[in-house]
């Protein structure tokens, strides 16, 4: 029933977009949303970084509204991106975690989603790059060798060129629209993440085919051989549909602008997700040394040039002036995250996390994890500056509703909050709290902060990241000790108290829980 209520809802909200009386130019002509891949607080010049210049960005910045309190949902990928697209906190639903190469679509074809919004809105909809929200019905149930469904056109995008998941897991191919593209049929794909394909090489076995990349120990990036650099999880076929690692950001950045160029005079919604700054990091040879940190400082240049190809295009096309570009990113920093590519060795100076760097990151309860790069560009409508206000990307999708006189598309109950004023720069404040969540669940106000207690380890050791994990309420005075150095929350227990009823209330919403 759900399914058949879904395109029904969205047909008569595409037809009211029709009759709008909203004033000309009120909205933009095209919104550009670009998630950056693990790429931290203090990764970009723009936000303090002093060994580094992203001069594309900093561009954008320039002209743009900066936000220094901006988080994601979640201090892991798969989690953060699916609430950016429902608007639901991950917490809510199971199987909203990091997502294997292999699973399901996360995002079930009757959720309502920020594509499906744009569409009743009249905008074309674009998905490029990396995806990691799960394919096909179920895990394991993908055909890589004919149309792979459900995926994004049933979640309201018209148009798809993505990575099934991430650099570092099988399948390295692109799927074009639900198909994998450039197919090979003399090398039919398969792929498993319970057993290895007789005959096929695997990295733990066979170090010396690894001639560009060798995995960390005991990260798991040791199983399948791809383009000279070992994955997790095990595949064979491809052929000449297998990605080159060098040439990633090359082919999401020409099909960014390809889809822009396409869509020029329709008006469009474009997300794209960079494989920058994520693991296996092997940029393109004209990225090499540059940065003076290795691979991973290279990615930040080659992120850069990404966000500068984009925003060429629209200039050339003389559409920049009314096109709302959001750039962030998905979570935290990490460093060593299971290659050896020298990434901490080269480090020197450099501190991803900027003011955040004392403890956590990518997979951590702590600000690191998941206060985030934000930026608001829109020339004809968002005044350059800078924004203290507190926001979370699990509002971007009701806030484009507002923003294109959407908001009856939306589903009720939803997490995701109309903060249009914020994104655009005339309420300084922001949410009243925003909800994070690594292994437990974190409330800050943007003075204050609390983690509810948990059982898990409180240190990560593959990455030798702090989790913010312990068995006790923790209580950060984030305004005096932005890198959470002293828990008050013996000496604040009112403060404590009001943000455990805070997140009480959240829970007991009970919406959604266990869909």
């Amino acid at each position: 029933m759900i399914q058949k209520i879904k395109p029904i809802i969205l047909a008569i909200a595409l037809l009211q977009s029709y009759h709008s009386h909203s004033q000309p130019g009120s909205k933009p002509q095209n919104v550009i949303m670009i998630i950056g891949d693990d790429v931290g607080y203090g990764d970009l010049s723009c936000y303090g970084a002093q060994k580094i210049s992203t001069p594309h960005i900093d561009q954008l910045a320039r002209r743009g509204l900066v936000f220094r309190d901006a988080h994601t949902t979640a201090s892991t990928c798969t989690p953060s991106r699916y609430s950016i697209f429902t608007g639901e906190y991950n917490w809510r639903r199971k199987g909203t975690g990091i997502a294997t190469g292999d699973a399901g679509m996360v995002i079930r074809p009757e959720q309502f989603t920020m594509a499906d919004m744009f569409k009743a809105a009249g905008y074309a909809t674009g998905a490029i790059g990396k995806w990691h929200l799960g394919l096909g019905d179920r895990q394991g149930s993908q055909d890589w060798n004919g149309f792979i469904t459900p995926g994004p056109a049933d979640i309201g995008f018209d148009y798809s060129f993505l990575m099934a998941a991430t650099g570092d897991r099988v399948p390295c191919v692109w799927v074009e629209n639900q198909r994998v593209a450039n197919y090979d049929p003399s090398a039919p794909i398969a792929v498993s993440y319970k057993d290895p394909f007789p005959g096929e090489p695997l990295g733990k076995d066979h170090p010396e085919l690894l001639t560009k990349l060798k995995p960390s120990e005991n990260h798991g990036h040791n199983q399948a051989i791809v383009n000279g650099i070992s994955r997790i999880g095990y595949m064979k076929g491809g052929g000449t549909a297998l990605w080159q690692d060098e040439f990633i950001a090359d082919t999401i950045a020409a099909r960014a602008v390809h889809f822009i160029k396409s869509n020029a005079r329709k008006g469009f919604f474009l997300y794209v997700g960079t494989n920058d700054i994520h693991v296996p990091r092997y940029p393109h040879p004209r990225f090499a040394g540059k940065s003076g940190m290795g691979f991973r400082g290279d990615a930040i240049l080659q992120f850069d040039w990404t966000v500068g190809t984009i925003v060429k295009a629209l200039e050339e096309l003389q559409l920049l002036d009314n096109t709302l570009i959001i750039l962030s990113s998905d979570n935290g920093p990490v460093i060593d995250d299971g290659y050896q590519d020298k990434a901490e060795a080269l480090l020197g100076d450099h501190k991803p996390w900027g003011p955040l760097h004392v403890r956590g990151g990518k997979y951590s309860n702590f600000e690191a994890g998941t206060r985030v790069p934000f930026i608001v560009s829109w020339p004809r409508q968002v005044k350059p500056g800078i924004s203290d206000a507190l926001f979370s990307q699990v509002d971007l999708l009701a806030s484009f509703a507002a923003l294109t006189g959407q908001q009856s598309t939306l589903p009720r109950p939803v997490d995701s909050q109309d903060q249009l004023s914020a994104l655009l720069g005339s309420d300084k404040k922001g949410r009243q709290y925003i909800i994070a969540s690594s292994t437990s669940l974190s409330i800050s106000d943007g003075e204050w902060k609390y983690i509810a207690p948990n059982a898990a380890p409180p240190f990560y050791e593959l990455t030798r990241t702090q989790s913010g994990n312990a068995p006790v309420d923790q209580l950060y005075h984030l305004k005096k000790d932005v890198a959470e150095t002293r828990n008050l929350a013996n000496q604040e227990p009112s403060k404590v108290a009001s943000f455990k009823i805070a997140l009480q209330k959240e829970k007991e919403k009970g919406y959604l829980l266990d869909r």
